[in-house]
């Protein structure tokens, strides 16, 4: 009988620790699942390229958008008004400009902000001026005439109006400013150049010095320019290397990952003076410039730089959906 209980005891004792141990892995089993990170369900819209290239299109039927013309204003009051369509808060900042040349230009960028109350915030720019000569066609007859500007211009700005559309029906979860900047396009001509500090960008120079709202901030910006011609290459260029290298790195791991390694290439370049110079050296927001450039090619950018072959029939859909789809998932996984 002695035997026979200590025999069921050793039992009862060996199957409680049995079972103690179960629990034990059962807690620490738990206990993993919970410490595991969650993985947000982010629902990234789909970029429309067909909707892109009609905004460049409608851009263009203005007639090139140069500052103190009537094309430049119609396009400006239907930039404004396609922007409230799409439900964003509009800001405009209307001011006089002095060019290069001291002529006075009147200048308009325009701003449409998504969440504005939203704290955490996120810019996307590009500049819609076309350029008022043409002093980089190969017939020197051409060079007093303006660009037509499907590409140098309105191509950013196709791209974020789309991506504005988007978010008109799919809230991006932060706040998003978009910002079209005025009278970038209007630095001395080609035989001139060097002649004069602070030519360009006069619109991203002014909205810098004086924010939309004072002491606006944003986590990070991109700049948008050149984004839409056939077989473009997208290179890291060195002012956005140098002052935004995180924001840089999130654009092209973010391209490479969508099947856009082709267009976003892992190659320096050479600085740039564009909108993104004077947002980076003047509000410190850190921003890049998504820009088709190489330092190997004889012009540095697109074939049709600056000529009157800038035009509609130069234009990828191919590279538009590239630049707006990669755009828009940064900023939605930014949330």
């Amino acid at each position: 009988m002695s035997n026979l209980n200590n025999k069921l005891k050793l039992l009862f004792l060996a199957s409680l620790a049995l079972s103690l141990a179960a629990c034990n892995t059962n807690t620490k089993s738990e206990q993993k699942k919970q410490e595991k990170p969650t993985v947000k369900n982010i629902n990234i819209p789909v970029f429309n390229a067909d909707t892109a290239y009609m905004f460049i299109e409608k851009q263009l039927s203005f007639g090139p958008r140069v500052p103190n013309t009537k094309a430049h204003r119609e396009c400006g009051d239907w930039l404004a008004t396609t922007l409230k369509r799409f439900n964003a808060t509009v800001t405009e900042q209307r001011t006089k400009l002095r060019a290069f040349d001291g002529t006075m230009l009147d200048a308009r960028n325009i701003i449409g902000s998504y969440n504005p109350d939203s704290p955490s915030r996120v810019l996307l720019c590009a500049h819609w001026d076309s350029r008022p000569w043409a002093d980089h066609d190969p017939d020197m007859g051409n060079r007093k005439k303006p660009v037509p500007a499907a590409n140098d211009g309105a191509s950013g700005v196709a791209v974020l109006l789309e991506i504005a559309r988007q978010m008109s029906i799919s809230n991006p979860g932060l706040g998003v400013d978009i910002i079209f900047f005025d009278a970038e396009d209007y630095g001395e001509p080609q035989d001139m150049q060097g002649a004069y500090e602070n030519a360009w960008a006069l619109g991203s120079q002014y909205w810098a010095a004086n924010p939309h709202i004072p002491g606006y901030s944003a986590r990070f910006g991109i700049l948008l320019d050149m984004v839409g011609a056939k077989d473009a290459v997208f290179t890291q260029e060195q002012i956005s290397r140098y002052y935004a290298p995180n924001i840089l790195k999130k654009v092209w791991s973010a391209a490479d990952r969508l099947g856009y390694g082709n267009f976003f290439v892992n190659k320096n370049s050479g600085p740039i003076t564009d909108d993104h110079t004077y947002i980076n050296e003047i509000t410190r927001i850190p921003t890049i410039d998504i820009i088709d450039y190489q330092d190997d090619r004889e012009k540095g950018f697109f074939d049709y730089w600056h000529t009157i072959n800038d035009d509609i029939d130069n234009i990828s859909k191919e590279t538009l959906k590239a630049v707006g789809q990669t755009v828009i998932s940064v900023v939605y996984e930014a949330a």
